[in-house]
C-alpha cells in the first residue's frame, strides 16, 4: 500500500464525488492500486482561488471499472475529512519534494500527474498542517450565570433536540493522523468545518443566533448521516438551527439541487414564515463548499417525506 495525491478540479468533466468516488483513466490505475487500502490527499485549484491546494483526505476502499466509458475506472472511497483550511502547495517549502524544489521551482512533469504516490513522511506533514487549527468555537459546555439570547423561535414545536458529540479536547495532543478513524474527533472537525464556511448562520433561517459565552448556537447537520455512509466533506453538511435540523433529519424538510427548501405536506402547518423570505437556502459562495446534488438527491429519495 501506499499514499497518494488526487488531483480532483470541480467541473472538470470526470464523475468525481468528492469523498466518495473518485473517476480517473486507465493510465494511472496501478497507482491508484498502490494506494488500494491506504490514504489519499485532495490536491487542485479551488474555485476563487488563485493557486492550487491540498484539501483534504479519504481512504481508498475499492476500484471497480467504469462500464460506460472505456479504459476509466472508479476509485471508491471512504472516511473523508476537509482540512481546516485549504493547503497552497508551496507552502512550507512544499509539501511534496518532487513536486517542489528546495529553490521554489515547480517540476513541470510532476505537477501534470493526476494521481501521485507520496512518502509517509510528506503525508504526515499534509495532515499535521491540514487538521491543527483550533476550532474558535468548540462545543458548548453551559455554565452557571451565564447569559443567553433568545430561544431559536423555531423551538415553539418543542421537541427535542439532536446532541452532538463533544469537542475532543486532549485532541491534538495525540498524534493527529491516529485521530483520523476517531468519531469524536471527526464530529468536532465536521462541525468547525460547517460552522465556518456558514459563518455561523442556519441556512434555511437566516438565523445567526450566538448564546452568552460567544458561541454559535448553530449546529452541523449531515446530509447523508454516517450511519448511512455518509462521509464528513462540507458538501455533505448544512449548518442548520436545532428545531431545523430535526425537521431536516426526520424528512420534514428538504432541498432541491437549486437550494430551494423543501416542505413535507405531512407537516401540520405551512412554516414559510420562519424560512429565508425567497424560500432559498443560504449557502456559501464558492461551489466546493456549497452542498453536492449526488447527496441532495439522496436525503430526497431516502429521507424527505414528500
Amino acid at each position: 500500500m501506499a499514499k497518494a495525491i488526487f488531483y480532483h478540479k470541480d467541473g472538470s468533466g470526470y464523475k468525481d464525488v468528492r469523498g466518495q468516488l473518485y473517476h480517473f483513466p486507465k493510465m494511472y490505475l496501478s497507482r491508484v492500486q498502490q494506494s488500494l487500502g491506504d490514504w489519499i490527499v485532495y490536491y487542485g485549484p479551488l474555485t476563487g482561488m488563485p493557486s492550487r491546494y491540498y484539501s483534504g483526505l479519504a481512504r481508498v476502499t475499492a476500484i471497480d471499472d467504469d462500464n460506460e466509458i472505456a479504459d476509466h475506472h472508479y476509485a471508491r472511497l471512504a472516511d473523508y475529512i476537509d482540512f481546516d483550511r485549504p493547503l497552497d502547495y508551496r507552502e512550507n517549502g512544499g509539501f511534496e519534494r518532487q513536486l517542489v524544489s528546495p529553490d521554489g521551482s515547480v517540476n513541470p512533469g510532476r505537477s501534470v500527474q493526476a494521481v501521485r504516490v507520496i512518502s509517509d513522511g510528506e503525508f504526515a506533514a499534509l495532515v499535521n498542517r491540514g487538521l491543527s487549527e483550533p476550532d474558535e468555537w468548540p462545543q458548548r459546555i453551559d455554565q452557571a450565570g451565564d447569559s443567553h439570547l433568545p430561544a431559536d423561535p423555531l423551538t415553539y414545536f418543542e421537541v427535542d433536540e439532536p446532541t452532538q458529540a463533544g469537542y475532543v479536547a486532549d485532541g491534538y495532543e495525540r498524534p493527529i493522523l491516529q485521530q483520523t478513524i476517531n468519531r469524536p474527533f471527526r464530529d468536532a472537525k465536521f462541525r468547525q468545518h460547517i460552522r465556518q464556511v456558514y459563518d455561523r448562520t442556519c441556512a434555511f433561517t437566516g438565523l445567526r443566533l450566538i448564546n452568552g459565552g460567544g458561541r454559535p448556537e448553530v449546529e452541523a447537520a449531515h446530509i447523508v448521516p454516517v450511519e448511512r455512509g455518509g462521509n464528513d466533506s462540507v458538501q455533505n453538511g448544512i449548518a442548520l438551527s436545532g428545531t431545523v435540523h430535526w425537521m431536516f433529519d426526520r424528512g420534514l424538510l428538504s432541498l432541491a439541487d437549486d437550494f430551494t427548501i423543501l416542505q413535507s405536506r405531512q407537516l401540520n402547518e405551512d412554516i414559510s414564515h420562519l424560512l429565508v423570505k425567497d424560500g432559498k437556502a443560504r449557502v456559501p459562495a464558492a461551489p466546493h463548499l456549497r452542498p453536492h446534488p449526488h447527496y441532495l438527491g439522496w436525503h430526497r429519495d431516502n429521507v424527505f417525506k414528500h
